[in-house]
Parts: C-alpha cells; structure tokens; sequence
C-alpha cells in the first residue's frame, strides 16, 4: 500500500509546490484603449482598471514595464455611438485606438509582446460580434471575412499575436490563409479556443461599451456546462493552425484547462482571468485582509491546472509583488 508522503519540514512543502509558481513572463496585461487620445479613466465596475487613451499609454506602461512586465492584449473602446455601423468598420481603421496603440507601443516598448484581441462586438452598432443577416442571425462567410480583415489589419501594424474571440466556426483557418496570402504568416495566432457563455463578463462590456443591444451570444459561445466542446473548438482550432489556445473564464473551467492541456502538452494555453472573476475576487481579497495570498492562490490554481499564460487585470500588483519578492511567486 502507497503511503502519504510527511511533508512537516518546510522545504519539503516547497519540494512538492516547486511546478506552481509565478515568474513575470507568465503574466499577460489587458488594456483598454479609448478613441480618446488622453483618457485615462478608471472603469465603475473594475476597480483600479483603466481606459487609456494612446497619448498615456506610455507613462502607465513604462513603470510596469520596468517591473517586469512581458505581453499586453490590446481591446479598443469606441466612446460614440455614431463611430460604430453594422461592419465595424472602426475595428481597423488607421486612426482607430487599437492600430494606432500597436504602432505607439512598438516605439516605445521594443521587447514588448503585443496581443490583440480580433472581434466585432466593440465596433458594431448592433454588439454581437459577427457581420448579422437581416434576420438577427450570424452570416458566416460574411464574418469570417470580416475577422479575417480585421487581423490582417493589426498584423501590418505590427501585432506580434492576433487573438480572435468572435467564436466563429472556423476563423482560426480564415485568418491563417488572409495572412499568408500577404505574407504575414509568421504572425502568431492565440485562438480564444474554448470561450464559454459565462455569467462572468459583465464588468468588461461595461469596460469596452460592447454589450449586445438584442438578444445574446449564447448561439457562438459555449454552453458553460460542457468539458467536451471545450475539447473539441480547441482541437478544430489547433487543427486549423492556432499557435496558442485558451480556455476563458479561468478559475470556474479549470476542469477544461486541465482536459486540454493533458491532450495538447506540446501548445501552450492561456487561461483568461475575466472580469467578473476579477471584481468578485477583489472585493473579497480587499475585504479579507490577505489580498496578495488570496490573488496568488486563483492564479496558482491556473497554473497548477495546466496553464502557460495567464492574462489578469491583476497583471500590476503581481509585477509589484515579484519585483519584491525576487521574482518568484510560489505557495
């Protein structure tokens, strides 16, 4: 018969906890940018999260980047209504906040890894996050072109990684063949590979002004109650030529990033800390006197589950707490 291992001593504890930790490279920092130039405006519903327009991008980074800080994912936020249409056609254009974002932070920010988020919802009049029939429902083809576009517009400016979360069927393929065919193949593709219909993104359509203005979008995402699909969207997409996979929300689906990262040792997968785990964690952490332990321990759960990269909008204080802690945030 097996016997339990004694781990009473100290460093045998740190033995056993020696594949759950946290080095800055690990940490991926979502922002927000405004088509205002000079916004910085903290979001009502998240806490110490941000707006920022292009002409502050620099001085909100520059600390973070000095701590430590590795790879951004770019969303862009259209204040006006009236910037928004049918197409989304402000998802690309050149004086937009996100193209704009990516040029500014290739200057600034050299070694700085640039992800951005590819999807429709932030720029569509209607907020679902394809191109719509005229009944409501999602024209497939007309979608997948769109998002195609839309990555291969971010590519030229110089995103380093194109992470579509749309959800379409098959976009994965989509991009992959408009990038080749402009010779932008080696661009890196972070597919939003199982991305469930979560009760738990409220705060960040707040954030992005994104929110659906009918119905939902239960019949793009997936249903929260299935491991399979989740499986079985990240095994199409990695088929189809995704460099990265994810599984979004993070700490209620770590059952999924476990499945996914057994099956797909050899890709790495993100786990997406999303807003509402975010709100809920920070109220408590706030409230319980143990706010580091507590954020650790969420983001230690990821990582013990099979994550690789972990976007957070605590991204800053983990970069605050390695640089004082040596680099190495562990149990």
């Amino acid at each position: 018969m097996n016997h339990f291992p004694k781990i009473s001593h100290p460093v045998l504890r740190k033995l056993w906890n020696n594949k759950s930790r946290i080095i800055s490279s690990d940490m991926m920092l979502p922002l927000f940018i405004s088509e205002d130039d000079n916004a910085f405006e903290e979001i009502p519903s998240m806490n110490s999260v941000y707006r920022i327009g292009v002409n502050k991008l620099h001085d909100y980074l520059a600390p973070l980047c000095d701590l430590g800080l590795c790879s951004v994912l770019l969303f862009g936020v259209l204040n006006s209504s009236e910037l928004k249409d049918s197409n989304g056609t402000g998802a690309d254009n050149e004086y937009g906040p996100v193209i704009k974002g990516i040029k500014l932070l290739r200057e600034y920010f050299p070694g700085l890894l640039i992800s951005c988020d590819v999807c429709l919802c932030e720029y569509t009049s209607h907020g679902h996050c394809g191109i719509l029939n005229s009944d409501g429902s999602i024209n497939k083809k007309l979608s997948l072109d769109r998002i195609a576009s839309i990555a291969l517009a971010y590519a030229e400016a110089g995103a380093h990684v194109i992470a579509p979360s749309d959800m379409m069927d098959n976009r994965i393929a989509a991009i992959k063949s408009k990038l080749a065919d402009s010779e932008y193949d080696k661009t890196t593709i972070m597919s939003y590979s199982s991305k469930f219909s979560s009760n738990m993104y409220g705060p960040f359509r707040d954030a992005c002004k994104s929110g659906p203005s009918f119905g939902d979008r239960k019949c793009y995402q997936l249903p929260f109650g299935s491991t399979e699909l989740g499986n079985l969207t990240t095994d199409r997409d990695i088929s189809e030529g995704a460099d990265i996979v994810m599984v979004k929300p993070g700490m209620f689906y770590l059952d999924v990033v476990k499945s996914i990262k057994t099956k797909h040792q050899d890709y790495l997968l993100a786990v997406y800390q999303v807003s509402g785990e975010y709100v809920m964690l920070h109220d408590y952490a706030t409230k319980s006197g143990k706010f580091q332990d507590i954020v650790c321990e969420s983001l230690l759960s990821c990582k013990r589950a099979g994550a690789d990269i972990l976007i957070s909008y605590f991204t800053p204080l983990v970069l605050k707490w390695l640089h004082e802690n040596g680099g190495v945030l562990s149990p």
